[in-house]
């Protein structure tokens, strides 16, 4: 396209105009590509509520309520301790866990995260040990990325010699790759 005379600086913008519009179409294809091509979302979030764990000491969390459930990888049965991976790959796995002890005395618990009935003991979160006070509560949290394999059982267990109960407790999974 060639300009002349006066319409030369019409002609120069008519350009400029059609080079960002191409250019605009190309990143919005772009966009629209590497949108298209992520994973679906597989989360799970499931929470224990007072009355859901009885058992003081040792105890392997149940959870009564599964909040947001997206996706197939992850599963869970309200009211079951097991969280079943159905896929293979790494998990970014995020928990709280609250201790409580009625009585005033020695104060201390831990949690740890099972694969499959056995516990994995770099996920061993200590609390620490409080002696004689009166406000004998405390909430655990933690955040671990672990390889996880179709058939696995995950569960928190909730670890002590004292009678520490586990009223409240939060479990949050997501497929990261």
């Amino acid at each position: 396209m060639k300009c002349k005379g006066n319409e030369n600086i019409i002609c120069k913008i008519a350009i400029i105009f059609i080079l960002i519009t191409i250019m605009l179409l190309v990143i919005s294809l772009l966009i629209y590509c590497q949108n298209s091509n992520e994973q679906p979302k597989n989360i799970l979030t499931t929470i224990a509520v007072p009355g859901d764990n009885t058992q003081i000491g040792n105890a392997i969390i149940k959870f009564s309520q599964n909040e947001i459930v997206e996706g197939n990888a992850i599963s869970h049965e309200p009211g079951s301790e097991n969280i079943l991976i159905n896929e293979d790959g790494i998990y970014q796995i995020s928990y709280q866990i609250n201790g409580e002890q009625q009585t005033v005395g020695t104060f201390n618990f831990n949690a740890i995260i099972l694969r499959n009935n056995k516990a994995l003991d770099n996920t061993l979160n200590q609390s620490p040990i409080i002696r004689e006070n009166t406000s004998n509560r405390m909430t655990l949290t933690s955040t671990v990325i672990l390889r996880l394999n179709n058939g696995d059982i995950i569960q928190l267990g909730g670890l002590s010699i004292e009678d520490i109960i586990y009223d409240r407790a939060r479990f949050d999974i997501e497929k990261i790759a």
